[in-house]
């Protein structure tokens, strides 16, 4: 088991936490018990929560929380306030993006959508013109004004970069956009940050409201890693996470969220 004292040695050596203020740096703690679920399903994920009320950071997992991985379709909240930062989509919920005619395996890619409707069932393929129209040059700027993961959108086409390109994003830097985010604090506008919490997917507790975006990584034609980033708001107080697991067949995408949500509960976030 990882021991507490070789987290704070890595924090002091500021090698753990350089996207996060200095002052959650002081407040960190492992708490391996909430990877159970993982561990009843037979898989490894890491889960970790920054609890901005006293920014006290928990973790699962030291190693993994700072190994970065594809973001896949958590990318999709950058991606959409890119693009309306840019104008490419002026409106979420008038502003039609047109099916393209190409039937896909999940039926509800087979239609046209609003960007909300495209961030609720994560259709890629619309981001994919989305993508297309922002451009490299612009998609670009805004990456590196986010400071979101390692910033590498190459390796890859401009439609594919976060499903299969260079650009890779631990769970802490997940914890670190998604908390600028919430707090308003990346350069856009107030309206396309507002805009983006409100088509963020929300799954209702008793409560409290947790407002998460999935992602899957792939490989060789299978899902290998499932991701889920966002925050809790429960009574005000508001905890920012990130967790991701492997998948050993895509039924285990279905496992993400209860995940989260064990973990949430298990700290007072939910």
């Amino acid at each position: 088991m990882i021991q507490r004292r070789s987290v704070l040695k890595a924090l002091a050596a500021g090698a753990l936490l350089p996207a996060l203020p200095a002052r959650a740096q002081r407040a960190i703690e492992l708490k391996p018990e909430l990877g159970q679920p993982f561990h009843e399903a037979n898989t490894q994920g890491t889960f970790a929560a920054l609890e901005l009320k006293n920014d006290g950071l928990v973790m699962t997992d030291e190693t993994r929380t700072r190994s970065g991985e594809l973001p896949a379709s958590t990318y999709k909240v950058p991606h959409a306030l890119i693009a309306l930062e840019t104008g490419v989509v002026a409106d979420v919920d008038k502003e039609i993006i047109r099916w393209d005619g190409v039937t896909r395996e999940i039926p509800e890619w087979n239609r046209d959508h609003t960007l909300r409707s495209a961030m609720k069932y994560s259709v890629v393929p619309v981001f994919q013109q989305i993508a297309r129209r922002i451009g490299y040059e612009r998609m670009k700027k805004y990456v590196d004004e986010f400071n979101y993961g390692n910033r590498d959108i190459g390796g890859a086409p401009i439609d594919r970069f976060w499903l299969e390109g260079n650009l890779r994003i631990t769970p802490l830097e997940q914890i670190a956009f998604i908390k600028k985010l919430y707090q308003d604090d990346l350069p856009v506008s107030i309206r396309s940050l507002d805009l983006v919490k409100d088509i963020l997917p929300v799954e209702t507790t008793d409560r409290a409201t947790i407002h998460a975006k999935t992602g899957a990584v792939g490989r060789d034609g299978k899902l290998v890693i499932g991701w889920l980033v966002g925050y809790a708001v429960k009574g005000g107080d508001a905890t920012i996470f990130a967790m991701n697991m492997d998948l050993h067949s895509n039924k285990d995408l279905a496992l993400r969220m209860p995940a989260a949500k064990y973990a949430l509960e298990k700290i007072g976030a939910i």
